[in-house]
């Protein structure tokens, strides 16, 4: 495709040959034209030039097309060739309280494509990634999505994990002894078992719902429940007090 001009900060193109009257009109949003900070288009491309750009949609039936997605060709053929569902490994570079970046095997030098969300790192309870991975760590998981705009995989490490609750699903019904590990205004969550926590909800706890759960209990104290629930689909454990 040919750079045909700007429209303000965006970057209009014709697609197919130069200079036909049937050449359609494509336009890439400024957001779209680099991965590099610039203040126009114009710093990036000039009127003439052919360049190479990803469809992304079209709004309002005009055509929308991503530069960055092709800016660097290295990049690009590496997040083509992965596929959702696909097992990746790499080290992890970075912990931050949003998630965690991963150095993926094979990927371009000097970059970092890899990242895992909070939700996705274990089945466990954490109050931080840094709980579940560190700097360093090689780690294994299951690619949830290739982007190509972003140049960035996202990765599922708990996807190669047996989710803990399955086998906990027939303790409906069964009382058990658990410790408090978080207290919140509407309850508070017992560990169950390694990996597994349910919620007891403060109006399990005392006939009146304007007591505050710690005032009940503490983090750390040795509690008795009766599993209420155990709900796959929502992977969360309702549990109800036992009555002595």
């Amino acid at each position: 495709m040919t750079v045909a001009g700007f429209d303000g900060a965006d970057v209009l193109v014709l697609l197919g040959e130069s200079g036909k009257e049937d050449s359609e009109v494509g336009l890439i949003p400024r957001h779209e034209v680099s991965a590099r900070r610039t203040d126009h288009p114009s710093e990036v491309f000039k009127v003439g030039q052919q360049i190479e750009a990803e469809e992304i949609g079209r709004w309002r039936g005009q055509l929308n097309l991503s530069a960055r997605a092709c800016e660097n060709p290295e990049l690009r053929a590496f997040l083509v060739a992965i596929q959702p569902g696909q097992i990746v490994s790499g080290t992890v570079s970075a912990v931050h309280n949003f998630g965690v970046f991963v150095h993926l095997d094979g990927e371009p030098r000097g970059l970092c494509t890899g990242f895992v969300r909070v939700p996705d790192l274990t089945w466990s309870w954490i109050d931080h990634p840094s709980d579940a991975v560190e700097a360093g760590q090689r780690v294994t998981g299951e690619v949830i999505m290739s982007e190509t705009r972003s140049g960035q995989v996202t990765i599922s490490l708990k996807a190669l994990l047996e989710d803990p609750l399955v086998r906990f699903a027939d303790q409906t019904g069964h009382v058990i002894d658990g410790a408090v590990t978080k207290i919140v205004p509407f309850g508070v969550f017992v560990r169950l078992a390694p990996g597994i926590e349910g919620l007891l909800h403060v109006s399990e706890m005392t006939d009146s719902s304007v007591v505050s759960p710690g005032r009940l209990v503490s983090e750390g104290d040795q509690i008795t429940v009766r599993v209420a629930e155990v709900d796959l689909q929502r992977h969360r454990v309702t549990l109800s007090a036992h009555d002595s």
